[in-house]
C-alpha cells in the first residue's frame, strides 16, 4: 500500500470518527449558549402543576385541589422496592453515569436503528426522562422533515444539557425522587404518591414488591397498562418488570417466582373532585377562598349583606385569593401551587357522618319513601298538587337543566328543546345501589321527576369550645347532587327554634322548673288574630306544666306562652347573639319555626349550650402553607360570651329531657345511647323538613333530611317527623363515634354544671302525672309549623 493511500485511509478513519464527536460538542456548546436552557432557579422550582392538599386535623390528606394530582414525597418516604423497579426497567446503569448513558445510546444506534430491533428499548436515561418530563418538548409545526429532524436534534441536546445540569446539582437519590414524582401513571394520577393512592390506597413507601412493579410498568403506556382496563396486559408487563428487578440483582429467581405467581390486588379509587372524603366541604373551602368582595347588589336583605361585608373584613378565608399574594405579587393559584391547607375536618368523623347519611337514606328513608310514591298519581308531588303548581315546578326545572341552558346557548329553538323532554333517552342516573348508579331509558322530563324523589340531607358537626367544624356533609352523593345543604340551602327549621326561646326565659329569671298553664294563646296581628295550633292531647290542655315538660313534649302552646311575655324582637335578638346571621322575620309565628335557616348556623348556635355560653364562630382552617412548608395563614377562632354559663347550663338540662323523655328518646330506645347528651327535633308543615340537632360534652351535631322541592314529602307525620327522618343519621353517627376509642368520647363524659347553681332541677311533682306512666310515640308528639 502506498504511502499516500494509507494517510488517506487514517485520515478519513479519524475524520469519520472524529467529525461527529465535535459536530456534537460544537451543538451542545451552541445550545449551551444560545437556547433557552433551565437556570438553577428553575431546576428548584419547575413550572409543574402542584396538587393543594386538605390535611384532616387528624394528619390524613383527604384530598386535593388540582389539574395533575401530584404530590412530591421525598426519597425516604419512597419504598426501596419502587426505587429497584425504576432503575431496572428504565435505567439499569442510573448510578454508573452522568445524566446521559453513551453506552446506550450506543446500543440504541446498532440494534435498534441498524438492527430494527425494539426490544432493546430507547436509549433516555432516567435523568433525560426527567428533563423531558419537567421541560415537555413543544411540537413543530413544520411539515418539512428536515426541519422536523433539526428541531428533535435541538431539543434532544437541550434535555442532555438539562440532564448533565441535574447531575450537577442534585444527587442520585434527588434525581430517582422527582423523577417518580413527575411521571404519569394514567387514571389522573402524577406522581407515584398519587398513583399508589389510586391503585392500592398506600403511602408509596408501603408498596410491596409486586405493586411497585406494577405501577413501574404502566409509566411507558399509562392505559395500555392499566389493571383496571386491561388486567392480562398489566399482569405481563409487571411480571417483565419483575423479570428486569432480578436481572439486575434486586431479587433472586425464587423472590422473582413468587411475586410472578401473586395476583394483583387493587384498592382502585380514582381521586377526582367527585371523589374522596369531604366533598362538599372541599367545595365549600373553594367556594370561600374564591369569594369576591360583597356588593349591597347582590343581596335581597340588608343584614346579610352587612355580615358578610364585617367577615369580608375579619375573616382571613372569606376571599383568601384575593387578599393574599405571593412575594412576586402574583395570586396564589389552588389547582398549581402546591398548597397545604389545615382544615378541622377529623377523617374519622366525616368518615362516620358521611356513612350513617347514606345508611339512613338508603337502607331506611327512601325505600320506605319510593313504596309510599307508588301510589302518587304523579310522583313524586302529591295527589293534592294543584296542576298549575306541578307546570310551574316542571316548567322551572326544564329550564334549570343542563340540557334546555346547553342548546338554548347554541341556538336550538326553545319548543325544539322543549319536545326533547318527553322523548327517551339512554342515560346514567344516581342510584343507592353499590355502583352508585344505573344505566337506564327514561324521558328527560322522568329524570326530573326522578331525581327530585330523591331526598337530600345535610349535617356538620362542631366541637364544643373551639367552634373546629369536624364533619360535614352537604347531600347524598355529590357527583350527582352537587348543591351544598349546609351552608347555601335555607329550609324552615320547625322546632328547633324553640331553644332560642327559652334560652331568652332562662337569661330572664326563668327556671326549667317554672309553672305555667298549658293553654292556647291568640295573638292580635294587624286587623287578624293568630293562635299556634297545639299539637297536644286533649287531656293535657288546662294542666299546671313545668317549662321542661313544654320543650320535653315540644309544646306550641308554651312555646306560644313564652313569645307572649317576651315579644319576637327580644327573641331575634337572641338568636343574634348565638350566632344566626340570616333575615329572620320579626314575627309571632318565630315561635313555631317559620324562619328558613341553613344548618351551619344552626348547629354553630346550639354548640353555644355545651360550651358555657361563649359562642364561637365556625372555624374550617387552622393554617396554610406554601409548598415548601412555609406559613403563609394562621387562623384563630373567634369566640364572644352570647349567654351566661348558668342559663346554658339550664338550657342543657331542659334539651336534655327531649332526649331523655321526649320526641328525641329515640336515641335511648331504638339506638341504646348511653351518657349525657341534649337535643331538639323539628318538623315542618306537611312533613316537608325534619331535623334533629344534638350534643354531647364534647361534640355538637345537627341533621336536616327533606326534598329538593317542599312539595316532595312524607305523607305521614310517623315517617316524616324529624325523630323519624334526621335523628337516626345522629343517631348512627354517634354510635360510630362512642364505638371509636381513638376519638376519646365516652357515655361516660358528662356536663358540668357552673359552680355557684344550687336549682334543683328535678322538677318533682309539677306536672303532669301520666306522663311518666305512659309511653308516647316520639313522633307523634312533634309538630313544627303552625296553620
Amino acid at each position: 500500500m502506498e504511502e499516500r493511500t494509507r494517510k488517506r485511509i487514517i485520515f478519513w478513519f479519524w475524520f469519520i470518527i472524529i467529525t461527529p464527536i465535535v459536530l456534537v460538542f460544537g451543538l451542545l456548546a451552541s445550545v449551551w449558549f444560545f437556547a433557552e436552557i433551565p437556570s438553577f432557579e428553575e431546576l428548584e422550582h419547575p413550572n409543574n402543576n402542584l396538587a393543594t392538599q386538605i390535611i384532616s386535623s387528624d394528619g390524613v390528606v383527604i384530598s386535593t385541589f388540582h389539574i395533575e394530582n401530584r404530590t412530591y414525597v421525598s426519597y425516604n418516604d419512597i419504598s426501596p422496592n419502587v426505587i429497584h423497579a425504576a432503575i431496572s426497567t428504565e435505567d439499569v446503569r442510573f448510578y454508573r453515569h452522568c445524566g446521559i448513558d453513551f453506552k446506550g445510546l450506543g446500543r440504541v444506534f446498532f440494534k435498534t436503528l441498524l438492527m430494527r430491533d425494539s426490544s432493546q428499548g430507547g436509549g433516555s436515561t432516567i435523568t433525560q426522562q426527567l428533563a423531558k418530563t419537567l421541560y415537555p418538548r413543544v411540537e413543530t409545526t413544520s411539515k418539512n422533515p428536515f426541519v422536523k429532524a433539526g428541531t428533535m436534534i435541538w431539543i434532544k441536546l437541550k434535555e442532555w444539557i438539562t440532564a448533565v445540569k441535574l447531575e450537577r446539582n442534585y444527587t442520585k437519590d434527588e434525581i430517582v425522587a422527582m423523577y417518580l414524582n413527575s411521571i404519569f401513571f394514567g387514571s389522573s394520577a402524577y406522581g407515584i404518591k398519587s398513583a399508589s393512592e389510586t391503585f392500592f390506597s398506600k403511602t408509596p413507601a408501603e408498596l410491596n414488591v409486586q405493586e411497585a412493579a406494577m405501577l413501574v410498568g404502566m409509566v411507558n403506556k399509562p392505559t395500555r397498562y392499566n389493571p383496571v382496563l386491561h388486567y392480562d396486559l398489566a399482569m405481563s408487563r409487571r411480571n417483565f418488570v419483575l423479570g428486569q428487578m432480578e436481572k439486575a440483582g434486586f431479587l433472586s429467581e425464587e423472590q422473582k417466582a413468587e411475586a410472578q405467581a401473586t395476583p394483583i390486588e387493587l384498592r382502585y379509587h380514582v381521586q377526582d373532585h367527585n371523589a374522596g372524603l369531604a366533598p362538599y366541604f372541599r367545595d365549600m373551602i373553594r367556594r370561600e377562598m374564591n369569594a369576591s368582595e360583597p356588593k349591597r347588589s347582590n343581596y335581597l336583605f340588608e343584614e346579610e349583606y352587612v355580615a358578610d361585608t364585617i367577615r369580608w373584613a375579619n375573616d382571613a378565608l372569606y376571599g383568601w385569593l384575593t387578599k393574599y399574594r405571593k412575594a412576586n405579587g402574583e395570586k396564589y393559584n389552588l389547582d398549581r401551587d402546591g398548597l397545604r391547607i389545615y382544615v378541622t375536618i377529623d377523617s374519622r368523623l366525616q368518615r362516620y357522618a358521611e356513612e350513617a347519611v347514606a345508611e339512613h337514606l338508603s337502607k331506611g328513608l327512601q325505600p320506605m319513601f319510593n313504596r309510599e310514591l307508588k301510589s302518587r298519581r304523579r310522583p313524586p308531588f302529591p295527589n293534592t298538587m294543584e296542576n298549575s303548581t306541578y307546570n310551574t315546578l316542571m316548567g322551572q326545572a326544564r329550564k334549570w337543566s343542563d340540557r334546555y341552558r346547553t342548546q338554548r346557548k347554541a341556538g336550538v329553538p326553545e319548543q325544539e328543546i322543549l319536545k326533547q323532554f318527553s322523548v327517551k333517552t339512554p342515560m346514567r342516573v344516581f342510584s343507592w345501589n353499590e355502583k352508585g348508579y344505573v344505566d337506564t331509558l327514561m324521558t328527560p322530563d322522568d329524570s326530573i321527576k326522578y331525581y327530585k324523589s330523591i331526598l337530600r340531607a345535610a349535617f356538620m358537626a362542631i366541637e364544643p369550645g373551639t367552634g373546629h367544624v369536624k364533619a360535614y356533609v352537604g347531600g347524598p352523593n355529590y357527583r350527582y347532587f352537587k348543591y351544598d345543604n349546609v351552608r347555601q340551602g335555607k329550609r324552615q327549621v320547625g322546632s328547633t327554634i324553640k331553644p332560642f326561646l327559652y334560652t331568652l326565659a332562662m337569661q330572664e329569671g326563668m327556671t326549667p322548673c317554672d309553672r305555667v298553664v298549658n293553654m292556647p294563646q291568640t295573638f292580635i296581628v294587624g286587623d287578624e288574630t293568630w293562635t299556634p295550633r297545639s299539637t297536644d292531647r286533649d287531656e293535657w290542655i288546662g294542666k299546671t306544666v313545668t317549662l321542661k315538660w313544654g320543650l320535653t313534649h315540644s309544646s306550641n302552646n308554651i312555646s306560644a306562652y313564652l313569645m307572649r311575655q317576651f315579644g319576637p324582637s327580644a327573641m331575634v335578638k337572641m338568636m343574634r347573639k348565638m350566632g344566626i346571621k340570616s333575615h329572620v322575620d320579626e314575627v309571632y309565628s318565630l315561635c313555631a319555626g317559620s324562619a328558613d335557616l341553613p344548618i351551619c348556623e344552626m348547629v354553630a348556635a346550639f354548640n353555644t349550650f355545651p360550651s358555657k355560653g361563649v359562642f364561637s364562630e365556625p372555624m374550617f382552617i387552622t393554617r396554610i402553607e406554601d409548598a415548601d412548608g412555609n406559613l403563609i395563614t394562621d387562623f384563630a377562632g373567634k369566640k364572644t360570651e352570647a349567654i351566661s354559663a348558668n342559663t346554658a347550663y339550664l338550657m342543657v338540662n331542659l334539651m336534655q329531657g327531649v332526649v331523655n323523655q321526649g320526641t328525641g328518646s329515640r336515641l335511648r330506645t331504638r339506638f341504646g345511647l348511653k351518657g349525657d347528651m341534649a337535643g331538639k327535633t323539628g318538623t315542618t308543615n306537611d312533613n316537608s323538613d325534619g331535623w334533629f340537632i344534638g350534643y354531647t360534652p364534647k361534640i355538637t351535631a345537627g341533621v336536616w333530611v327533606g326534598g329538593e322541592d317542599r312539595m316532595v314529602h312524607f305523607k305521614e307525620l310517623a315517617q316524616g317527623s324529624g325523630s323519624a327522618t334526621a335523628l337516626p343519621i345522629w343517631g348512627i353517627f354517634m354510635k360510630k363515634c362512642l364505638a371509636d376509642p381513638t376519638l376519646g368520647y365516652s357515655e361516660y363524659d358528662r356536663f358540668e354544671a357552673p359552680g355557684g347553681l344550687t336549682l334543683d332541677l328535678s322538677c318533682t311533682g309539677g306536672d303532669i302525672e301520666t306522663e311518666e306512666e305512659q309511653e308516647v310515640e316520639p313522633a307523634a308528639e312533634e309538630e313544627g309549623f303552625f296553620d
